[in-house]
This record gives structure tokens, sequence and C-alpha cells, in this order.
């Protein structure tokens, strides 16, 4: 995925007459949509990207790439139209390419306990932001990571007791599935949840890797929740579907029927416990309230 592009009204080129400036501006309570186009669009706004960024802010790989399409620095990208046809196949190919082997992770050493069938798995397979195997780029391990997330840095990858954080991602549930969003799941964490700080289950939209938009504002629950109810073990439970089960609510999250889902799990300050995964999490199962 390509990042955030810089309006040239609030970012202009910088010159020496014309100094790089930078503003912030709160998006809090702002919606905003960051999911690039799956059309003919997605190559304009990568042309604009290539345009507008000095030359050695993209690799010379990637400007190969661009350049074997016509996208090249100084150059008007005008694709007749046989060319655009096979660009607008390309990027809805490409897509769902993307999304399969996101949704439907094939790649071993993503998974979190490799040793068992859980679904649980993490965004930077076997902890590389390299993305590194026998000298040469996983792939498969790369998009999975590239085509749901925005960011990355070395730190990100680094799980250290009681310092930064981790995450655990469910895009499946027990029996592999995808979430249906008309149905009713819960997911378990044993008693001790092994933090220095706080965890929380967050929700996601597999459409826009967003999170889901819901009548509730902030689709996140966990430790820090007000009225988020502990079972008597210590335990907690976390419930997902398109209505609360009953004495439930504060521990619910809600879907929408027609749209799938994922979670993640982050462990704030994870503790050695999570690390050496003498604790894990349930896995997300289908209950039957109806």
């Amino acid at each position: 995925m390509i990042g955030c592009f810089r309006p040239p009204e609030i970012y202009p080129l910088a010159r020496k007459d014309n100094p790089p400036k930078m503003e912030f501006i709160s998006a809090s309570g702002k919606a905003f949509n960051t999911v690039l186009p799956n059309d003919f669009s997605f190559y304009e706004q990568l042309n604009q990207l290539i345009q507008e960024e000095p030359v050695e802010s993209i690799d010379l790989g990637r400007r190969s790439l661009c350049a074997a399409i016509g996208i090249v620095k100084g150059q008007p990208f005008n694709p007749d139209a046989r060319m655009k046809k096979i660009l607008e196949e390309a990027v809805a190919i490409g897509n769902a390419t993307a999304r399969a082997i996101d949704w439907y992770p094939r790649e071993k050493s993503a998974r979190i306990y490799p040793d068992s069938d859980s679904a649980w798995v993490m965004a930077y397979a076997g902890k590389d932001v390299f993305f590194e195997v026998d000298d040469a780029r996983n792939l498969d391990a790369r998009t999975m990571f590239h085509y749901a997330y925005t960011a990355v840095t070395p730190a990100m990858a680094v799980t250290k007791a009681g310092i930064g954080s981790d995450y655990g991602i469910a895009f499946l549930d027990s029996k592999k599935q995808a979430m249906d969003g008309s149905r009713t799941y819960k997911l378990h964490l044993p008693p001790n949840v092994p933090i220095k700080n706080f965890w929380a289950v967050t929700l996601y939209d597999t459409q826009t890797r967003s999170m889901l938009q819901t009548s509730q504002p902030f689709p996140t629950v966990g430790s820090q929740s007000k009225g988020f109810q502990q079972n008597k073990d210590g335990s907690y439970d976390v419930y997902f579907g398109p209505e609360a089960p009953k004495g439930k609510e504060t521990n619910w999250l809600e879907t929408i029927p027609g749209k799938s889902w994922f979670i993640i799990l982050r462990m704030y300050g994870p503790l050695q416990p999570w690390i050496d995964k003498t604790w894990r999490p349930g896995e997300i199962e289908f209950v039957n309230y109806r």
C-alpha cells in the first residue's frame, strides 16, 4: 500500500526560498478515506506521487516497475486505451490476490502458534520487517503486512517484556471461516492477561482495513473500558454480533449483517507469558443466541 499523499496546497515542493512546512490537523471526530482505489485512478495517484516526491524517495526497483507501465518522473502518464484496459484489470487482480493472501493466510511464519490449528497470526511474518527468507524476499509475507497496514518500523516487530506493544490478529474463526456480520461470536481470554499496561480488542472491516463503522464510534473494548465485565475466575469474554447478548452489553462489539470483519488483540506492555506463549487467547467461536 502506498503511503499518504501530501496535498500541494499544504505541503508545497521544497525550495530554498520556500522551506518545507508541516501542519498538524486533528482528525478526531472526522471521517476520511485512506483506502486506495481499485481502478485506473490508482495509477493516477501513483503517478502524482512519483511526480511530486524526490526521485530518491522511491528505490530503483520500484521506480523501474513504475517505468515499465509508463510512470516516470518528469514525463506525462497517458496510456492508450489498450494499456489502460490492461492496467484496470491488473489492479483488480492485484487487489483480489492481496485480499486472499491476507484474509486466508497460509504463510506459516506468520502463525503465532504454528504447532496448533490456531487462526491467530502476527502482522510481521517471523517477526521480520524485511520479510527475508533464504536471502530472498517473502512476497506473501510482505503483502500480508503492506496490504492491511500503512506503516513499518523495525521497532514494531521487536517484542520486549513490559515495553511497547504486540499484536495478535484473527481473520478467521475457530473453523477457519470468515466471520459473518449477521452471526454472534465470542472470544475468551484466560485469567491473568499478561500485560503491564493494558489490552484491547479492536474490530476492523475487511473491505476497508479500517475500523468497522457501526453505532459504536470506537469499536474497541478492553481492560480500560468502563463497565467491562470480568468472569469469576478472572477471565474475560468479548462478544461480537449485530445485537448484544443480554447482560453482556459492556463486553460487546457491534457487527453488520452482510459485512465480514476481523480483530486485532493489542497487548500494551506484553509480559513474558505472552512472549513465550504459555498464555494464549482462545479462538473466535460462533455462539448461537437466537
